[in-house]
């Protein structure tokens, strides 16, 4: 499927596992992500997010979101959003 380059992983934290994106495209929640990196390659739907600890449902360019995942990601790993 095609894929859009949005963003990169700019922080990561293991407790919860969250990782902090750097926006340089919009995003919603229900949208499908592919995080790749040199040992990163995961894809999933975005089920929430966070702007400042504040639940969105949308973000744009520009915004630094967080959003848990199921496994490890690396600073600098490309946040790609799947589209049909």
């Amino acid at each position: 499927m095609p894929e859009v380059e949005i963003g990169h992983v700019s922080d990561f934290f293991a407790h919860p596992v969250v990782a902090g994106i750097e926006l340089t495209g919009t995003l919603r929640a229900g949208d499908t992500i592919h995080i790749k990196g040199h040992t990163t390659d995961m894809e999933l739907t975005v089920d929430s997010m966070e702007i400042d600890n504040a639940a969105v449902t949308t973000a744009k360019a520009g915004d630094a979101i967080g959003i848990k995942l199921e496994e490890r990601v690396r600073r600098g790993d490309k946040v790609y959003k799947v589209t049909e």
